[in-house]
C-alpha cells in the first residue's frame, strides 16, 4: 500500500512518536499549526471518517480517549484545545488515512479556515 501514514506506522518513515498502543499511533505533526499539534491515527487503514462502520467505529472512541490523555499530558485541558478530522479533497484531507489533529497551546478562531 502506498499510504504515507501506513509507512509511518510500519517504521518505514521516521516520526516523533507521542503515543502508541495496539490500535493507534500518535505523532507530532511535521508542519505544526499550533504549539502542540499531534496526529492520532488508527493502525488499521481506514480512508476517512466517511468509511467508519459499525465494524470499525470502536477505534474512533479509542482515539478520543487517547486524545484526552495526550491533552492532559501536554497541559492543554485547562485552556482548551481542538480536535479536527478532514474528509475528502474539499474538506482539506491531504492523506487518505483517517487521522485526527489534536491542537492546542494557542487560541483558535471560528469558523475554521
Amino acid at each position: 500500500m502506498d499510504c504515507l501514514f501506513c509507512k509511518i506506522i510500519a517504521g518505514e518513515i521516521p516520526s516523533k512518536k507521542a503515543y502508541e498502543d495496539e490500535l493507534v499511533y500518535a505523532f507530532h505533526d511535521i508542519d505544526p499549526q499550533a504549539p502542540v499539534h499531534i496526529l492520532i491515527i488508527p493502525k488499521e487503514h481506514i480512508k476517512s471518517a466517511d468509511e467508519i462502520t459499525a465494524e470499525n467505529s470502536a477505534v474512533v472512541a479509542h482515539i478520543f480517549e487517547v486524545a484526552a490523555k495526550l491533552a492532559k499530558e501536554n497541559n492543554l485541558s485547562a485552556d482548551g484545545y481542538r480536535i479536527v478530522t478532514n474528509i475528502g479533497e474539499a474538506g482539506g484531507q491531504t492523506v487518505k488515512h483517517l487521522h485526527f489533529h489534536l491542537m492546542g497551546g494557542r487560541n483558535f478562531t471560528w469558523p475554521a479556515g
